[in-house]
């Protein structure tokens, strides 16, 4: 089987699971009241559930016309050269989102964001520092600004020492 489709087997399964939780675990706290809402919190992880079943499922059950004997289509991953891809550079860059994630709280969003930007854009090889700092300075104070005064979601943008 190919790796597209062992992928697509995992998803399923992923989404099996989710989907258990989403229908038969998430709405048993709720108070009667709001039992008679149209919407509950379970909603959108069923509309989810579903959605990713059956794009699991097409993906899964598509038949794969024969490749045999032609090369490789352009973007096409080649199992035989995984050596030749830049492995490093995408298992950095999973180092990097779990550091972001990890500084988050101490560093605040502010600076744990763009910190994430600027080495993950420097990890993929930009080099033009005049250009990415500002960049990722205004894109993360945007973002800031439309969670929190527009959205109105508390989003802590500087470390705790200075609030």
């Amino acid at each position: 089987m190919a790796l597209d489709r062992w992928i697509a087997l995992a998803f399923v399964a992923l989404c099996c699971v989710y989907g258990y939780a989403a229908f038969f675990t998430m709405d048993d706290q709720l108070p009667r009241i709001l039992q008679r809402n149209p919407v509950w919190p379970s909603t959108f992880p069923k509309m989810l559930t579903f959605l990713g079943l059956v794009v699991g499922l097409i993906v899964l059950f598509t038949p794969k016309p024969n490749a045999e004997g032609k090369p490789a289509k352009d973007g096409a991953i080649d199992l035989t050269r995984l050596g030749d891809y830049h492995i490093g550079q995408a298992i950095g860059l999973l180092v990097l989102m779990v550091a972001y994630a990890l500084t988050l709280r101490p560093l605040g969003f502010l600076g744990s964001t763009v910190g994430f930007l600027v080495l993950g854009a420097a990890l993929l090889g930009e080099r033009r520092f005049h250009i990415l700092i500002p960049v990722a300075l205004i894109a993360t104070g945007s973002i800031w600004y439309l969670v929190q005064e527009v959205l109105g979601i508390f989003l802590r943008p500087w470390p705790g020492i200075f609030m």
